[in-house]
């Protein structure tokens, strides 16, 4: 071997070498959080044994003549020192009381999952949150659903996921609750340090979600090489502008409207049946809103979904207005950016080769996922790698070697997208997906086509 074939062979191994030292370190950092799930899981059992003594031995703190009842001292107690204890705000002691009886009593599972470290605290939070909101008798199959997912998820990714799944075990239906939800919109602030303060909206998801992607495309708008604002700034200059003065300084916001993209079970359109719709980046939304936001489209696509679970069978283009059909299949499948733990939209993101396309990498829908603009830049300019699996689900590899999947935000059948030439699925009822619930004017800034690559 030459000395500099021996040079070369030396600084492999060391590059290697630091490559697993560092590895040895994130599996330190990993096995840390585990410990950390497992002290929790711990605590909660703790916490919960804590309150059947109290419960327990309540008689004896009531004090005669007083108005509270032996139950209440002893609770307002427990919950006090409990709080004092943990240096916690009340309502956070309270909080941790009820989640700690529902891992004893209501989700096993979830509780020996923390405890194994499989998930962390904040994923038991979630699924406690929308359990308790599934009837007693589908929580342990709704519970086991997640489950299978939450080790590989991020919380708010797990979150999102279990509400769709609660809307189809919840035993009073989505319109029911959305008409009483609707009664307590509302808009709050709040004061933050630094002479800085928050603006809270609370309403219907179709129009906060419409609000929002209108914010999106005017403060895109105002993007260029001479703009040293980010696009959060932007956002959050617009929104103000547009709510002080109706327009932007420079006129934006006049004329545009906003775009929601919502899929709509064709039976419930009919009326035939209450099926939820779905609200891209939301998920289940009421029907009567559904039927409206379909009724005010201006172009139709095609969905065929399967009658039972609802999965994507195939993506037509047969609609008014000539869509993309690879790009539109593929965002629908994937919904967001795909990187691990990443939820920017897919439909501010760039369309990625997996394989470059220097290097023979087809344009194939098993070859090309959402990415955003850094999680993008990311996967060009570092060692993450990644690889597509069987129905949309990427497994991406870390430049230390770890191993992360992520999963299709819509399953859909491992087939091509269908081209012109497709013929017609007849064997489940078609969805209809609306594109736009309100079109744009023909005044509204174009939202920049992603990258070439």
């Amino acid at each position: 071997m030459s000395v500099g074939a021996r040079s070369v062979a030396r600084m492999t191994a060391a590059f290697i070498a630091r490559q697993e030292a560092l590895g040895s370190r994130f599996d330190a950092i990993a096995a840390a959080e585990r410990e950390i799930a497992a002290a929790c899981a711990r605590r909660a059992a703790l916490v919960d044994e804590a309150r059947r003594f109290s419960e327990a031995t309540a008689a004896r703190r009531a004090v005669p003549g007083g108005r509270w009842s032996a139950g209440m001292v002893a609770e307002r107690e427990f919950v006090s020192e409990l709080a004092v204890t943990l240096r916690f705000p009340q309502r956070t002691a309270e909080n941790l009381i009820a989640e700690s009886r529902a891992l004893a009593d209501e989700l096993p599972a979830t509780r020996a999952a923390l405890q194994s470290g499989e998930i962390s605290y904040r994923h038991a939070q979630v699924l406690i949150g929308q359990a308790w909101r599934v009837p007693s008798a589908a929580k342990a199959a709704f519970e086991a659903a997640l489950l299978r997912s939450a080790g590989h998820l991020t919380a708010s990714k797990l979150k999102y996921k279990a509400r769709v799944l609660r809307e189809r075990l919840h035993p009073e239906t989505i319109l029911a609750r959305h008409t009483i939800s609707v009664l307590d919109r509302k808009v709050m602030t709040e004061a933050e340090a630094d002479g800085m303060a928050s603006l809270w909206l609370y309403d219907s998801a179709e129009r906060v979600h419409a609000a929002y992607l209108r914010v999106t495309v005017a403060a895109l708008s105002l993007q260029g090489a001479d703009e040293t604002r980010t696009l959060s700034q932007l956002r959050a200059d617009v929104l103000t502008d547009l709510l002080l003065d109706g327009t932007t300084p420079t006129g934006v916001g006049a004329g545009i409207r906003a775009t929601v993209n919502v899929t709509v079970p064709v039976l419930t359109l009919m009326g035939r049946t209450e099926e939820p719709g779905h609200l891209e980046g939301y998920g289940p939304i009421d029907p009567d809103t559904a039927r409206r936001l379909a009724g005010g489209a201006t172009g139709f696509t095609r969905l065929l979904t399967h009658p039972e679970t609802g999965v994507v069978l195939s993506v037509g283009r047969d609609h008014y207005k000539v869509p993309k059909p690879l790009k539109d299949w593929l965002r629908l499948r994937d919904e967001t950016c795909r990187f691990p733990g990443c939820t920017k939209p897919a439909a501010h993101s760039d369309l990625d080769h997996s394989l470059d396309w220097q290097f023979d990498g087809l344009s194939a829908h098993d070859n090309l996922a959402h990415l955003c603009p850094g999680c993008h830049a990311l996967k060009s300019e570092s060692g993450w790698t990644v690889k597509h699996l069987d129905n949309g689900h990427l497994h991406w590899t870390s430049p230390t070697g770890r191993t992360f999947t992520t999963e299709p935000a819509t399953l859909i059948r491992a087939t091509a997208p269908p081209t012109d030439a497709t013929p017609p699925d007849t064997a489940a009822p078609p969805a209809i997906a609306a594109p736009p619930a309100s079109a744009p004017s023909p005044n509204e800034p174009p939202v920049p086509e992603p990258a070439p690559f």
